[in-house]
């Protein structure tokens, strides 16, 4: 291999910068040349929507460009039929991951399966949960995956456990929320923590507005970090590493759905405050990030949907159009390879 030595690199002016040598063999603690496949070298600005049903099951996973516009593209296959009922949902810079869900013909499922964002072909076995469950919520950081809650038959739980996300593997004891909750949100992290919003709650008989937290690093007990404007369940979650985006869901019991889109300050304990709107009343949806806009899709109005829509997340306001996923659906989580929790 040839060796270039470069005594000087300067600017049309004459001045320059640090003077690099041996460029083929550089190592520096201030400068890291990229190496690796390059399929594993993450942050692309890849969201991808997970399966779900039509209402029958699909396994369907699509693949979208979040900083352009447009349809969701084939991504391939789950290995779980829908998930439905929703499930945790979260993401490295590289991998992506759905732990639980539901399967019309097997019922609650303990499964966790990995996906490379930035390839295509569908998913692999990660591990299990350490029971079966559907409706629990998830977030993380580039190290870590939490699962939140859920339920399996009518049993909901308050359960929190984590996973390493370069790893395989399954999944271990975190901690606890203060409420047992299911049908609850997804995707909410600025790196160091994780939040939880709202759900079903046994504790309070009906929908919750609480805002749950924890520290992603350590292990623990989540506590209350502040409250919701409405209490909801079915609803999506995404965020920036400054803001949190809560979109739609239900009102139960009789309720109905909402359009309602709220946001919290990650930084310090708070409630949520008025965003906008989505096109429509709708629940069952997925929701990904990236450091300036929000994205949400599939979910039912009740008819079964494909729209995805996008906000930009420093501002406020209405939800634009974005394009269709392959298929309508509802129950497909949502997932990003630079979402808040990777301080991007």
């Amino acid at each position: 291999m040839s060796e270039f030595k470069v005594n000087t690199i300067t600017n049309r002016d004459g001045s320059h910068g640090p003077q690099i040598c041996g460029i083929t063999t550089f190592t520096s603690s201030g400068m890291q040349l990229p190496s690796g496949p390059t399929e594993f070298r993450g942050g692309r600005g890849r969201g991808v929507f997970g399966s779900g049903n039509t209402p029958s099951d699909t396994r369907n996973i699509d693949v979208i460009e979040i900083a352009t516009l447009g349809n969701g593209v084939d991504f391939g296959d789950d290995n779980i039929d829908g998930r439905g009922e929703g499930n945790a949902s979260f993401a490295s810079a590289t991998r992506g991951i759905f732990a639980g869900g539901y399967s019309t013909g097997d019922g609650e499922v303990s499964n966790i399966a990995y996906l490379t964002i930035s390839s295509g072909g569908g998913v692999n076995d990660f591990g299990d949960l350490s029971f079966a469950r559907r409706s629990n919520g998830g977030a993380s950081n580039n190290v870590r995956g939490l699962s939140f809650g859920g339920h399996n038959g009518t049993t909901r739980v308050n359960t929190i456990e984590f996973v390493t996300i370069a790893t395989t593997g399954n999944g271990t004891v975190f901690g606890s929320l203060t409420e047992q909750v299911s049908n609850t949100g997804s995707g909410i992290s600025n790196g160091t923590r994780a939040f939880q919003m709202a759900g079903y709650s046994v504790e309070v008989g009906d929908d919750s507005r609480k805002i749950h937290v924890v520290t992603i690093a350590t292990t623990g007990d989540a506590v209350k970090f502040g409250d919701l404007i409405t209490a909801r369940n079915a609803h999506a979650g995404c965020s920036n590493s400054t803001r949190g985006l809560v979109f739609c869901g239900q009102e139960s019991p009789g309720g109905g759905n909402l359009n309602s889109i709220e946001y919290f300050e990650l930084a310090s304990e708070g409630n949520g405050v008025d965003f906008g709107d989505a096109s429509a009343q709708k629940d069952y949806l997925g929701a990904l990030a990236s450091s300036t806009r929000g994205v949400c899709g599939g979910g039912q109005t009740p008819t079964k949907l494909n729209v995805m829509e996008f906000v930009t997340i420093s501002t406020t306001g209405n939800t634009t159009d974005f394009g269709d996923l392959t298929n309508t659906r509802r129950f497909c989580q949502g997932l990003s390879d630079v979402h808040g929790g990777l301080a991007q």
